[in-house]
């Protein structure tokens, strides 16, 4: 017996000593794994949105519309806004630009918008200037520039340039031509 004390006493180790190193506790031990699945998360997060933005946009083409499905006669459809006209413009002859001689004659008509009573007085006190920018706009063109496909840009050439150059703060919303004619003069 005295041999087994000694054998213990002499540097025998203990069953408990150097089998393992010492643990870690309480919020150290937590951490790696609560990063973890936060990163779990967040990247989940960010594949559900892409996922989810891929999706929509191949649903809607991109946003564009491929086809126009509005029915112009549906109760859905918006109104068109009613105009006040002014008409006093009258009826206009002159020259193109042509060397072979074209008259053209035109009578429009400006509307501009319905609650706006400023602009029917500007349009009243600038009837002269108006049937001179008329005359000169038509004389600036040639023929095959005035013909009936080409009327929506002519509309909206005589828009921009009566707002932005003859009116101070009335505002033509549209043109309608009750006459637009384009002769050869022999």
């Amino acid at each position: 017996m005295s041999d087994s004390l000694d054998d213990d006493l002499d540097g025998g180790e203990s069953p408990d000593a150097g089998s393992s190193p010492k643990k870690k506790g309480g919020l150290a031990a937590l951490l790696p794994a609560l990063l973890k699945f936060a990163a779990i998360g967040i990247g989940a997060l960010i594949f559900i949105v892409t996922i989810s933005v891929v999706t929509f946009n191949i649903m809607n083409s991109g946003g564009r519309s491929q086809t126009d499905t509005r029915d112009p006669t549906s109760p859905y459809v918006g109104r068109r806004p009613t105009f006040a006209w002014y008409t006093d413009i009258g009826s206009v002859t002159t020259r193109t630009r042509d060397t072979v001689n074209h008259t053209v004659t035109v009578r429009m008509n400006l509307g501009y918008d319905l609650d706006d009573p400023v602009t029917g007085s500007e349009l009243n006190s600038r009837q002269h200037e108006l049937r001179d920018f008329v005359r000169r706009y038509f004389t600036g063109k040639f023929a095959h520039e005035l013909q009936p496909e080409n009327e929506p840009r002519i509309r909206a050439e005589i828009i921009e340039q009566l707002n932005t150059r003859y009116l101070d703060t009335a505002r033509v919303r549209i043109i309608v031509f009750d006459q637009l004619d384009v002769m050869e003069v022999f």
